[in-house]
């Protein structure tokens, strides 16, 4: 918990909020394990309160579309306050601001000189709007991008023109939107959807970026988030975005590698070092087969992500 009272923020004027701004700057996130990504609503002052808490892996404080405009001055001096008295974290921190032309300029701005890990971008089409973007943002945070247009979705592979851009978010809903596609297709199997899924997640690949596949909104529904999260993990994914604590628990849980994975890639590791030594780079094991190089490299993948 970030204060113990919020008493001091009810009836606070937004020119007052410059006031109880703090010092703090949380530390540099390092760890890049991804299983879940929750939103959070910055005018939620409960839920801001509770971000050095959170078992998310990730956290994302949205400026966006569920905040009305009328109100989207007060959720950024929100999330200004809290992170300037966020001493730490386990979660890596994300801001979403609007598109540039939409106020996305002014917020970045903004919030640059406070702790958190990364910005992240609604609605981009282009390169050259991932360039306006870096120009604006301190060089010591990451670019994600919400990938919600059919522009953005046939270009990712040309999108990623810095090292900076780390994270696609697949806005499902918005995409079909831009596509001209009804939102009832989003249902299991629906290989359309899957074509959708395995294109956004594929090209990510290839472009160095790490997907996170969509949010799914019926929060109370958590046998069927979980049969996405199972299906998703299958065809690659190793992220989810999430609604809640419920979600967060269950993408936590499916994303997560078991024992048995991790015992494995450790000792294919052991037996294809030790027999690299030996100059033998090829060998059957009769617990684990025929090992070569390979496999070897998909221990290592798998051990990089403990």
């Amino acid at each position: 918990m970030i204060f113990t009272n919020l008493d001091f923020l009810t009836n606070l004027p937004l020119t007052e909020y410059a006031k109880y701004f703090g010092k703090h700057k949380k530390p540099k996130h390092t760890s890049k394990r991804f299983r879940s990504n929750i939103m959070l609503n910055p005018l939620k002052l409960k839920h801001l309160n509770r971000i050095d808490e959170s078992s998310a892996d990730m956290i994302t404080l949205n400026l966006e579309d569920a905040i009305a405009p009328s109100r989207k001055k007060e959720a950024l001096l929100n999330i200004a306050l809290f992170l300037s008295h966020l001493e730490n974290s386990s979660s890596f921190i994300i801001v979403r601001t609007n598109p540039l032309a939409d106020g996305g300029e002014e917020e970045i701005a903004f919030l640059n000189d406070f702790g958190f890990d990364a910005v992240r971008v609604a609605k981009v089409k282009t390169e050259t709007e991932i360039a306006q973007i870096l120009t604006l943002l301190s060089a010591d945070k990451e670019l994600h991008i919400s990938l919600e247009t059919k522009e953005a979705f046939s270009n990712l592979k040309r999108l990623r023109i810095d090292e900076r851009l780390t994270v696609a978010n697949l806005g499902i809903l918005d995409l079909l939107t831009s596509l001209g596609l009804a939102q009832s297709i989003v249902t299991l199997n629906n290989p359309t959807i899957d074509y959708i899924l395995s294109k956004f997640l594929v090209d990510a690949k290839i472009a160095g970026i790490h997907p996170i596949s969509f949010m799914f909104q019926e929060y109370n529904d958590t046998d069927t988030f979980k049969a996405w999260c199972q299906h998703e993990k299958l065809m690659g994914f190793e992220s989810k975005a999430c609604m809640g604590p419920k979600q967060v628990e269950i993408a936590n849980k499916v994303f997560s590698l078991d024992s048995d994975a991790i015992k494995r890639a450790k000792s294919i590791k052991h037996l294809f070092e030790a027999q690299s030594m030996k100059n033998n780079h090829g060998f059957m094991h009769e617990k684990y087969g025929f090992i070569d190089e390979p496999i070897y490299r998909d221990s290592l993948l798998v051990l990089n992500k403990i």
